[in-house]
């Protein structure tokens, strides 16, 4: 499919793999007749940026990354316009994208399905200008992100553990906003004010089971800390993919979207924090890159 493939590997991506599996795997698939396979680490961010840039001035037609959401959100963001094909193998730990896409979590099973997939355009979201593929996030659900990092295991469990603390420690502040031509609305202390370009944050927590990749738009899920303090039997459906049936969950879909928060503070964009001011802007490129997908993944309109 590819004449020339760059592989960048985050070093400590794949904490249960060893290099020397991811190696052998996609050199059992990936290096066929006609194919050039080259290989890079990530040493740092701005390392592994200038490789991707480097990569695109030569030629390259695909760029395999294996490492998480942050990894790919890192990197990816160089290949916004180009016609270089992003494939993504799954060595992070809540693998959002990967998961999206039904792009396997074993490394040979996740290597295989790429080598036969199919090339598609997704949108890609902007946060104040920085570029997210999978989700952002701006209230509680942003502060989420520091308790689930510092969890020893993987999963939806450390989404549970990382709310009850989270819910304590959490101090809410009201946000306006406007999407596209709609009028001005006010969520008063929300603790749910995530923005989905996919459906979930990772890990199996689906927090927008209706996000289409390629629609031109993005989906916004807030919850008010109110409404949440009622429902907390309910907490449970905000990651499971049955949120909509809590009605007091309100989605709609955008194109841009201007928040003014009452405090400033960190956002996070696909598992990674990032320090904002009160006010964020986000926007949507639409079909702004070219992924590799399994061939079974049913792409949507």
């Amino acid at each position: 499919m590819f004449e020339k493939v760059r592989v960048i590997k985050n070093p400590n991506a794949g904490v249960h793999t060893s290099q020397h599996h991811w190696y052998e795997h996609i050199q059992r698939f990936w290096d066929m007749d006609g194919c050039q396979l080259t290989y890079q680490f990530s040493k740092s961010p701005e390392d592994g940026r200038e490789k991707v840039r480097r990569a695109i001035d030569e030629g390259i037609d695909c760029l395999l990354l294996v490492g998480g959401d942050g990894l790919m959100n890192t990197l990816a963001s160089e290949l916004i316009g180009s016609d270089v094909v992003l494939g993504v193998l799954p060595g992070g730990s809540g693998n959002g994208f990967a998961r999206h896409f039904n792009i396997p979590l074993q490394p040979v099973k996740a290597v295989e399905s790429l080598v036969n997939g199919q090339v598609i355009d997704i949108d890609v979201g902007r946060a104040n200008g920085r570029p997210f593929f999978v989700t952002c996030s701006m209230a509680w659900d942003a502060a989420l992100v520091r308790s689930v990092d510092k969890a020893p295991i993987r999963g939806v469990l450390p989404y549970f553990l990382a709310a009850a603390v989270e819910t304590i420690q959490y101090k809410p502040g009201r946000f306006t906003f406007m999407m596209d031509d709609s009028a001005e609305m006010v969520f008063d202390k929300p603790m749910i004010f995530t923005v989905a370009n996919l459906t979930q944050y990772g890990g199996g927590a689906r927090i927008a089971p209706r996000a289409c990749p390629n629609d031109g738009f993005l989906e916004l899920v807030a919850m008010a800390q109110e409404d949440m303090a009622k429902k907390v039997h309910l907490l449970h459906k905000l990651f499971d993919g049955t949120v909509e049936e809590v009605k007091e969950v309100f989605t709609s879909r955008f194109e841009k979207l201007l928040v003014d928060r009452e405090h400033s503070g960190p956002i996070q964009v696909d598992g990674e924090l990032m320090e904002t001011d009160r006010r964020v802007t986000i926007d949507v490129i639409h079909d702004g890159i070219k992924v590799l997908v399994p061939r079974a993944y049913e792409v949507q309109r």
